[in-house]
C-alpha cells in the first residue's frame, strides 16, 4: 500500500491559516510560516483585548457617574456616592447610572438625592 502523504490535509490546514491572515501587512498575509504566527499572535490579543475592553467601559462608566455626581453636588464625590447608595440598600451597577446621568437627569438626581440622605443619617 503506498504511504499517505497527506497534501489535502495540508493544504486545508494552510488554506485557513492563509484566509485568517487576509488583511495582514507584507508576507504575514501570504507566506505560511509567517502568517501563522501572525493569526497565533493575532489571537493572543484579541483575547486580551475582550478583557480590556470590559476594564474599559467599567472605568467610562465611573468618570460619567462622577462627572455627574459632581454636576449635581460639587462637595459630592464618586466615591461617596456609591457608598451613599450602598447605606441607602440601593444596588444599581454602573452601567445603568452611567446611562441615567446621561439620558435621565431628573432620575440621576434622585439617586443623588438618597446618596446624600444616607449619608447625611
Amino acid at each position: 500500500m503506498p504511504r499517505a502523504r497527506g497534501r489535502v490535509p495540508a493544504h486545508a490546514r494552510h488554506r485557513k491559516v492563509i484566509k485568517a491572515a487576509k488583511g495582514f501587512y507584507g508576507r504575514r498575509k501570504n507566506t505560511f510560516r509567517t502568517a501563522q504566527a501572525a493569526v497565533v499572535k493575532a489571537g493572543v490579543n484579541a483575547y486580551k483585548g475582550r478583557k480590556q475592553k470590559k476594564r474599559n467601559f467599567r472605568s467610562l462608566w465611573i468618570q460619567r457617574i462622577n462627572a455627574a455626581v459632581r454636576s449635581v453636588d460639587d462637595k459630592l464625590t464618586y466615591s461617596r456616592f456609591v457608598d451613599g447608595l450602598t447605606k441607602a440598600g440601593m444596588g444599581v451597577d454602573r452601567k445603568v447610572m452611567a446611562d441615567l446621568a446621561m439620558h435621565e437627569p431628573a432620575a440621576f438626581n434622585a439617586l443623588v438625592e438618597k446618596a446624600r440622605a444616607a449619608l447625611a443619617a
